[in-house]
């Protein structure tokens, strides 16, 4: 099959020298000629692709339910990347002294579109759910404002996706995993959480770690979801509390931003791999037939990791022992997966995950832990 061009008038903005950004518009049936979906994913070597949420059926049959309605207003623009050699622009004649000409042009877009069995020359970084609920109106010739910016590679694409939808209710789990690739000056409040979410990533995907393969997130796929018993918004809340409170708070410098990655990492693996050996019948477990894989558990248990790592060097070869040693002396009084906890008063599987239950388990262990020492 021979390739074809869809050639729209259009204004081009000049942003960035190297990624213009081009205002035209497309009908609905020329959408996903032009543009697919880029769903988030993991490849063979466990590296991040894609960036784009799940199709949400409820949200797409309600804009399709206006779009079949009588006389649809659709002002927003759905947001694409372009490979830029599929991108031809033509300027159109106008006044040479004009002072908006270096930062806005109009002119004639022209894009490339490929034969069908091949890749679409665009990728849709904001608008899913308005793209396929379009796909499947009744009206194909509605006509739909785009916004469109040249981008060769993934990275730029998903930084764009995770600044376009920071203000949006978005999926905290798919952010979460996102932040990690993402390299460029992003929004206050998500650079605080850009740490947690790099350390739960190398925890997820590290095969020593042993969160290996426990850790539910955005990308994990359908056959391996009934392993990953660990939500990730638990293990990354934990990690948060450690670095603004706890143990590897120390590891960090504020002023500068840098970290010392090794002796966290040394840290995190030493203490969790204690637990996992200590209380081996209640880790992997679903949260429903374990506390401990709950997020009252990771989280209470984070509180006991801070508390007994804060005087403990990673460094150290006795360490581990020595974790070993301080979690067996609670272990007796745990009731991860049946039984009633003793002073808290409440059966196992009566902890929830909030705050008052997550401080009072913690406090609990935390005096366990400290009167067996002594």
């Amino acid at each position: 099959m021979k390739k074809s061009e869809i050639g729209r008038r259009a204004l081009r903005i000049t942003q960035v020298a190297d990624a213009p950004v081009y205002l035209f518009t497309l009908r609905a049936r020329e959408i996903f000629q032009v543009a697919e979906l880029s769903r988030i994913a993991r490849d063979d070597t466990g590296e991040l692709i894609g960036y784009q949420r799940s199709e949400v059926r409820d949200h797409v049959a309600d804009i399709l339910t206006y779009l079949n309605g009588e006389s649809p207003l659709f002002p927003n623009a759905l947001i694409i990347a372009l490979k830029p050699e599929s991108v031809k622009f033509e300027l159109s004649r106008g006044p040479k002294d004009d002072p908006t000409a270096a930062t806005a042009a109009a002119g004639t877009i022209k894009i490339e579109i490929p034969p069908e069995d091949q890749h679409r020359p665009g990728w849709i970084v904001d608008g899913q759910q308005r793209a396929l609920a379009l796909k499947k109106a009744k009206d194909q010739d509605f006509v739909v404002l785009i916004s469109a910016f040249v981008a060769d590679t993934v990275r730029r694409q998903r930084e764009q996706f995770v600044i376009i939808n920071s203000t949006k209710p978005l999926p905290r789990g798919l952010v979460t995993e996102l932040l990690p690739a993402v390299t460029i000056s992003i929004p206050a409040r998500l650079a605080a959480k850009k740490l947690p979410a790099a350390l739960s990533d190398e925890l997820a995907r590290t095969p020593e770690s042993p969160f290996y393969g426990l850790i539910k997130r955005a990308s994990t796929p359908a056959k391996a979801a009934k392993a990953a018993v660990i939500a990730e918004n638990s293990l990354v809340a934990m990690l948060t509390h450690s670095l603004a409170n706890g143990c590897l708070f120390q590891y960090r410098n504020i002023t500068t931003g840098d970290y010392d990655a090794e002796a966290i990492g040394a840290i995190l693996f030493t203490y969790w791999k204690a637990v996992e050996e200590v209380f081996r019948d209640a880790w992997g477990k679903p949260p429903t037939e374990s506390r401990l894989m709950h997020g009252v558990g990771i989280r209470a248990m984070g509180r006991v990791m801070d508390h007994m790592m804060m005087a403990l060097s990673p460094t150290d070869t006795a360490t581990p022992r020595k974790v070993r040693v301080g979690l067996q002396r609670i272990a007796p009084y745990c009731r991860w997966t049946s039984g009633r906890w003793d002073e808290i008063g409440l059966e196992w599987n009566q902890l929830e995950n909030v705050p008052k239950h997550i401080q009072m388990l913690a406090s609990y262990l935390i005096r366990l832990q400290v009167n067996g020492s002594r």
